[in-house]
């Protein structure tokens, strides 16, 4: 089914099913940017490799707390890139144990905050099997926990990352349009990495591998997929993020990961010049500081290259709207953001209806009545249904 959403109030939706509209081969007459492309390894405009920006996405997983802040502000904090702008990264945050303080000083550092999920429950077939509405409370309602407990713009986040990276098929995508997100990074290809996809739509058909199924199939305009191209071991063999990687050099041997780190990103770099994404769990770094190590020098080289672009993942979709070469890109006024204040508040033993636990939470609001879960997104208290009369 397709849903379409009817209503909307804070922490509930109620929703009508459609016929499905399958989406057909993509006619590249029709299919135009800034609202359509094609599932394709072209560069957009029709650029040649030389003149396209090599854009490369670093992106976090998971809860923001007192511990992996650290490596944050050590690895990110303060780079430029060499045209002299804020170099970019994207946090996928998930909600529980959360510190929303944190998250309001990451976005005050010029980083993207997307969607993860509220809750990431295991098992994944949760994820393969979800609702629509079980999805709307996992990431339209986290939108809204997350724009208020970190007092930060909800138009500000604009990006989805499923637990897992365990497709929904149709529906997490017809959440996203619903509900005004712009894109999807969960899609991994491994047949698409030399050259590599660049980002599409989905209003046509995906040509896109489907390797964690079920897959999109539905026509969905105007919803973007970042494709999460895949990175290559020692063995050849394909790994969806750098920290999942099998056949790697030995933890401890900096050099050695800094020449992995490189050689996968050449692949684009003297490809098609596909964005490359650096994905990884902050865990991984902080266990392992020569891997930490080799991705700080790896950094510190791209940073200082004229035609390479350290960059949230929402910028790479708006500049494959609207493409320009290079050199024109690195004229462009850099990025802006209007800072946000975090009034402070350490809220202690906040109950969970969902687990009968209690939760400390720090956050730049008031102290929510019960701990923001799936169909409270704000935490509102409880409401009990009054004794029937007698």
């Amino acid at each position: 089914m397709k849903w379409s959403v009817v209503l909307l109030f804070v922490g509930a939706a109620v929703a009508v099913a459609e016929e499905v509209v399958l989406a057909k081969d993509c006619d590249v007459e029709l299919c135009k940017l800034p609202d359509c492309r094609c599932s394709s390894t072209n560069i957009p405009g029709d650029l040649l490799p030389r003149d396209t920006p090599q854009f490369v996405t670093v992106t976090f997983d998971d809860g923001v707390n007192n511990l992996n802040i650290m490596t944050y502000r050590e690895v990110l904090y303060n780079r430029k890139n060499s045209n002299g702008c804020p170099a970019g990264a994207t946090f996928y945050v998930s909600h529980e144990y959360t510190n929303y303080q944190f998250v309001n000083e990451l976005y005050n550092q010029g980083y993207e905050i997307a969607l993860h999920s509220i809750s990431h429950q295991t098992p994944q077939t949760y994820w393969a099997t979800a609702s629509y509405n079980s999805l709307k409370e996992e990431f339209a309602d986290q939108r809204v926990l997350t724009s208020h407990f970190a007092n930060i713009p909800m138009d500000a986040i604009k990006g989805v990352r499923l637990p897992f990276l365990q497709m929904s098929g149709d529906t997490s995508f017809q959440v996203m349009s619903d509900f005004g997100l712009v894109y999807d990074c969960s899609w991994i290809t491994n047949n698409y990495s030399d050259p590599a996809l660049w980002p599409y739509t989905l209003e046509y058909k995906s040509t896109q591998d489907c390797v964690v199924p079920p897959c999109p199939t539905a026509s969905i305009p105007k919803t973007w997929v970042m494709p999460m191209v895949s990175w290559t071991d020692l063995n050849h063999t394909k790994c969806a993020m750098a920290d999942t990687c099998y056949y790697t050099p030995e933890l401890d041997d900096e050099a050695g990961w800094f020449q992995f780190i490189l050689s996968n990103f050449e692949r684009h770099y003297f490809s098609n010049r596909a964005p490359f994404g650096f994905y990884i769990h902050e865990w991984y770094l902080s266990t392992n500081p020569a891997v930490k190590a080799a991705m700080i020098r790896f950094l510190d080289v791209i940073n200082n290259l004229s035609d390479v672009f350290m960059v949230n993942s929402a910028e790479v979709i708006d500049w494959v709207k609207d493409p320009v070469p290079v050199d024109q890109y690195r004229e462009k006024t850099c990025k802006s953001w209007i800072s946000s204040v975090c009034p402070p508040s350490s809220c202690g033993n906040v109950p969970a209806t969902h687990n009968q636990n209690t939760y400390w939470m720090q956050i730049c609001n008031v102290c929510p009545k019960v701990y923001p879960w799936l169909g409270n997104p704000l935490g509102l208290e409880p409401v009990t249904e009054a004794p029937e009369a007698l």
